[in-house]
């Protein structure tokens, strides 16, 4: 009868609970239900709210309860509750306890959801685009994306949303009553049994609020939409958000390597890769997640992520070990700017991770520059890729290149070398020739400015130039751009060069067929406004019989730059970088590094007596050979030497350190460049710069 009792007195416990009568707050923990008043403690706990605790009064005959700590998961909430009866016989009341307990944790949690956070309506809206767009999930689960004339009535687009809905309401109608009528499992049809048809669905009622009232409806769409205004489309509401950060793009390598780092494209609206976040996973086990077309998708943060788990690394970059080889990588985003974020997206690799080459040939220069240099250096890196429209060609392959492996000559694979070699730099300026205008968007741009460089290009032909900096050093006053055609012909500034030319007819012509550009960049120090730089970056006409053709473009170039340097900007220092195509022992290089060329040299006939073109030229900066002239920075089958050069004004600038190239056994492990450990056939020059 004892026992009986106690029973009956926990199931009325039970019911008070279920009825929510609750008392003042208590601390949390274990909470001992003794004397004659005893409590029962809730504990709801939320990753975004914190920690609920709502303690409720149970009958004073049950002082024998003790309450302990035990959890069982409703997501997104727990709820913790154990009793432990120290008399036997009483577990069926246990149960009773429990269930209602879970009954009115379930019912609060509907409550809380149905109240909590709003559906979001997304809308874009810029002056100079005559449309706005609005975008939002229906309550039968399809999305919708809408395109409105901004000087559109409000009303029109608010008739136009209850038609979707109607739509959508009818599809979803549509769908369950084929679910019913399928054939099951026994070659029957299910049903629902008999009953009336439903009724048809009326069209909702739509409005828009802000700040509580509602819109007229004579309002234009520019003016209607603002930030923090309720759309609601029958009982359910959405609240507007009005051009909030959006992913305009967003793409994963399609080759990824372990050791290799993978920097995802990124096009933010409204907003920047600085202020966004990222979180990486990977598969649990190879296949373990089904792939999904390798797009970008809509993600829920609170659904469970099946197949996958989650890595340690909330950056843009993710650098795979070899312990991710054969798994997939899986990328979830929210883009941010700052002050608020956008739709999170989410973005799985096409293909899994693979196994790196091993050493590759820039692996050793690392360790020179494992830091970025503080302000008082520069550190520069001058360096030809080699452009992807030359390895495509059947002679670069099969005479040029014979002994590279097909795949390595493909630029899936080489960018991710060029990537890590580039970043592993951590240089403050970085000069590129030979650059694909899709590898600089899709593949520099976004790897380095990961990495606090920012980059400008400049189209030649099939190819082009890139200069990147450092932004916490510098930022970008000007760009002082050339063709050397064009300016040869145009610009007063070389009106004699060309009066001398013009004698000789033949070099004339072939002088201004050339396609070759000069990018000059004008930056300032962040650090000391003062303090300007003129960085040059160039890649001169590359045939062995065009030494004429070069002391052309590099008077045209030195002209031009001292323009900039003194004319434009008094007295600053000037960086030249590039591929010039030109050994030490040839007239160009002389050029540069004695001020002069005298009109008898040999290379004023370098293809010969039909195009010779006898002059003296001269410059007035004072260069150096920041890396000095090494025995080769380009090597290849049939021919190896030194062609790259960074050339800095004495007068502005000193060397404070070279970073030793490749041994040449490294250059040679492969037979020659490039190959599957370095991905072109020059090798990089790189230095750190001083003020003086």
């Amino acid at each position: 009868m004892e026992d009986e009792q106690r029973c009956q007195e926990a199931a009325t416990a039970a019911r008070m609970l279920a009825q929510e009568q609750p008392v003042g707050p208590r601390a949390a923990g274990t909470v001992p239900l003794v004397g004659c008043c005893p409590l029962l403690a809730i504990t709801r706990h939320s990753s975004t709210c914190g920690s609920v605790f709502r303690p409720y009064r149970i009958p004073d005959s049950s002082a024998g309860l003790q309450l302990c700590k035990e959890t069982w998961c409703r997501a997104p909430y727990v709820a913790s509750l154990q009793f432990v009866w120290r008399l036997p016989g009483a577990r069926a009341a246990l149960r009773g306890v429990r269930t209602a307990v879970e009954r009115h944790s379930r019912a609060e949690a509907a409550t809380e959801t149905a109240a909590g956070a709003m559906e979001r309506a997304v809308v874009r809206c810029v002056p100079s685009e005559p449309k706005l767009s609005l975008s939002f999930a229906l309550a039968d689960g399809s999305h919708k994306n809408m395109q409105r004339d901004q000087s559109e009535p409000l009303g029109r687009a608010l008739s136009r949303i209850a038609t979707s809905a109607l739509k959508g309401h009818a599809k979803a109608a549509a769908a369950k009553k084929s679910r019913k009528n399928r054939p099951n499992a026994s070659g029957g049809v299910s049903c629902a049994g008999p009953g009336p048809e439903p009724a048809a669905a009326c069209e909702p009622v739509v409005k828009l609020y802000y700040r509580e009232e509602a819109v007229a409806e004579d309002v234009l769409n520019v003016d209607a939409w603002q930030d923090g205004a309720v759309l609601q489309i029958g009982d359910v509401k959405y609240k507007v958000e009005h051009n909030p950060p959006a992913f305009t793009e967003l793409q994963l390598p399609r080759y990824i390597m372990a050791g290799f780092p993978v920097c995802p494209k990124l096009g933010v609206e409204f907003g920047d890769p600085a202020g966004s976040l990222f979180r990486w996973y990977k598969e649990t086990k190879p296949g373990a997640a089904e792939p999904e077309g390798g797009g970008p998708s809509s993600l829920s943060p609170s659904s469970p992520s099946p197949g996958w788990t989650e890595t340690d690394v909330d950056e843009r970059v993710y650098t795979p070990s070899n312990a991710d080889i054969g798994l997939r990588l899986k990328l979830h985003c929210t883009p941010g700017n700052g002050q608020r974020f956008g739709p999170s997206r989410e973005l799985e690799s096409v293909c899994p991770v693979e196994a790196g080459p091993g050493t590759c040939t820039f692996d050793h220069r690392h360790l020179y520059t494992k830091k970025v240099t503080d302000d008082a250096l520069i550190r520069t890196v001058s360096y030809n890729i080699l452009a992807d429209t030359y390895t495509q060609t059947e002679f670069l392959r099969t005479v040029l290149y014979p002994y590279c492996a097909p795949y390595a000559l493909e630029l899936d694979y080489r960018q991710n070398l060029i990537q890590k070699e580039l970043t592993g730099y951590n240089a403050d300026l970085i000069c590129l020739q030979e650059v694909d205008r899709n590898l600089f968007t899709d593949s520099l741009v976004p790897a380095l400015e990961a990495f606090g460089l920012e980059g400008v290009f400049r189209i030649k032909q099939h190819e082009g130039l890139a200069t990147f900096y450092r932004k916490s050093k510098f930022s970008l006053l000007s760009q002082h751009d050339i063709p050397f055609h064009e300016a040869l012909q145009s610009d007063p500034l070389h009106k004699e060069l060309l009066e001398k030319l013009a004698l000789y007819p033949s070099a004339q012509e072939r002088v201004l067929q050339r396609s070759s550009v000069l990018q000059v960049s004008v930056l300032q120090s962040t650090k000391d406004s003062s303090k300007k730089i003129c960085v040059a970056n160039t890649h001169l006409y590359w045939h062995p019989k065009g030494g004429y053709i070069r002391l052309i473009q590099m008077a045209i170039a030195l002209a031009h730059i001292r323009h900039v340097s003194c004319d434009l900007y008094p007295s600053i220092p000037v960086i030249f970088c590039g591929d010039f195509n030109s050994t030490p022992s040839i007239g160009m290089y002389h050029f540069v590094i004695s001020g002069n060329i005298p009109e008898d040299h040999e290379d004023w006939t370098s293809s010969g007596e039909e195009e010779r073109c006898n002059m003296s030229l001269t410059h007035f900066f004072k260069l150096k050979s920041a890396c000095g002239e090494p025995a080769y920075t380009n090597y290849v089958g049939g021919f190896h030497g030194c062609l790259d050069y960074i050339f800095i004004d004495l007068n502005g600038l000193e060397v404070e350190q070279v970073i030793p190239l490749p041994t040449h056994e490294e250059v040679t492990t492969h037979q020659a460049l490039p190959s599957v450990s370095h991905p072109s056939d020059h090798l990089a020059l790189v230095c750190d710069l001083k003020w003086k």
